[in-house]
């Protein structure tokens, strides 16, 4: 049995079957870890969506801010924005069952045996690998609560712009959202900027990218989300997936024990 994670998919399905095909994936034996961002933007979100729903224990799933943003515009009332290719998802006979069983996916996951943690968004050095999982799971039981469309209509926004044990509510999961799905560059205090988009050397003044802070652990962390590193993080156990396949790049699967990357061109 061999463990992968892939980037960033964004409904490029085509590329993601030609990349498990070049390993000869089969989820008899393996199992894929998917870093967020299964949909949108690309051409396929919907075969991508049943096609990682059909591995079934066979695949981890973290949910990206897209994955979110589907289910906002599903339970929560919002519109479909214009560079969005989610419809077909929405007019799929199965759309209730899909978003049903992605609302009820990971914001995290952890490997006790590998050390390796992976959210979409990376790990803020605020918080320990300890309390970041409890703050995940308190935030799924939001998500998988029997009425969620209180907190996907109210979901986006930019603050709180940081921690504080005293928040409470909305705000809570708003900013455990944010620092799960949206982080780039990050204060020492834990403030979020999630403004800028840039490379790493291009972050707005008193804010670094999240891996460059020291953390009292020795974990790996997988994530996606950051199309603008292409990859490289520059510090081995910070591990950068997303390399833009949806933007004509490619998309990138690595193996768990090995840590080979393999590449499809898109």
């Amino acid at each position: 049995m061999t463990d992968y994670a892939v980037g960033d998919i964004q409904g490029c399905y085509e590329r993601l079957i030609d990349v498990l095909d070049k390993v000869d994936f089969s989820p008899s034996r393996d199992c894929l870890w998917v870093a967020g961002d299964l949909i949108n933007r690309g051409p396929s979100s919907l075969a991508t969506l049943r096609f990682i729903e059909s591995l079934g224990p066979s695949a981890r799933v973290v949910l990206g801010n897209h994955d979110l943003h589907l289910l906002a515009v599903a339970l929560g009332g919002h519109s479909v924005k214009r560079k969005d290719t989610l419809q077909e998802i929405l007019d799929a006979e199965d759309a209730v069952y899909l978003t049903d069983w992605l609302r009820r996916q990971n914001l995290a996951v952890y490997d006790e045996r590998r050390d390796v943690f992976m959210s979409h968004a990376g790990l803020p050095h605020i918080w320990t690998v300890p309390e970041a999982m409890d703050y995940a799971r308190e935030l799924e039981s939001v998500l998988q609560s029997p009425d969620p469309a209180g907190y996907f209509r109210e979901m986006y926004g930019n603050e709180p712009a940081g921690w504080s044990d005293g928040l409470t509510g909305m705000d809570r999961w708003r900013v455990i959202t944010n620092y799960f799905t949206r982080m780039r560059f990050i204060a020492e205090d834990g403030r979020l900027d999630l403004l800028t988009k840039d490379a790493a050397a291009n972050g707005p003044d008193g804010y670094l990218p999240w891996f460059r802070f020291p953390r009292d652990d020795r974990t790996r962390v997988i994530f996606g989300h950051w199309a603008a590193l292409e990859g490289r993080t520059g510090i081995d156990r910070y591990i950068a997936l997303d390399t833009g396949c949806v933007w004509g790049g490619q998309l990138t699967l690595m193996n768990l024990d090995s840590g080979e990357r393999i590449h499809c061109d898109c």
